[in-house]
């Protein structure tokens, strides 16, 4: 039977082995999160750049549309062409909305039916009156 000084032997090696693998588990842990944390750094920092490079992109494409827009490049013109087309229709449509407004608030402008919300024209209705009745 072995001795209680062998026992205490036996549990105190198992005890530092134990602890040499743990902290040996923590160093591995903590370099991993280290790693993984500067990850997460770098992607953010590419991510942010990114949106930089998107941002700028939006404004060259802005400034270079207010200055060639009456005169773009062949390589652009069909693009300039859509700017303008959709500032059109927004224009359009804020008329609308406007005029809708205006409705809406009872100062309704002398429109007539024909479908135009910017028509203040009064169209002439229709004659209904059948053939016989115009020949009388």
């Amino acid at each position: 039977m072995p001795s209680n000084e062998d026992f205490k032997k036996k549990v105190k090696d198992a005890f530092s082995t134990i602890a040499d693998v743990s902290v040996e588990a923590y160093k591995l842990a903590e370099e991993k999160s280290r790693i993984l944390a500067k990850k997460a750094k770098l992607n953010a920092g590419i991510a942010n750049e990114k949106a930089t490079i998107r941002r700028l992109n939006v404004e060259i494409g802005a400034t270079y549309y207010k200055m060639y827009k009456d005169s773009p490049d062949d390589a652009l013109k069909q693009q300039c062409e859509g700017v303008t087309a959709a500032y059109e229709r927004i224009e359009q449509k804020q008329r609308e909305l406007e005029s809708l407004k205006k409705q809406a608030n009872n100062e309704t402008d002398e429109h007539c039916d024909c479908g135009d919300a910017d028509c203040t024209t009064e169209h002439t209705s229709e004659d209904n009156s059948t053939d016989e009745e115009k020949a009388d």
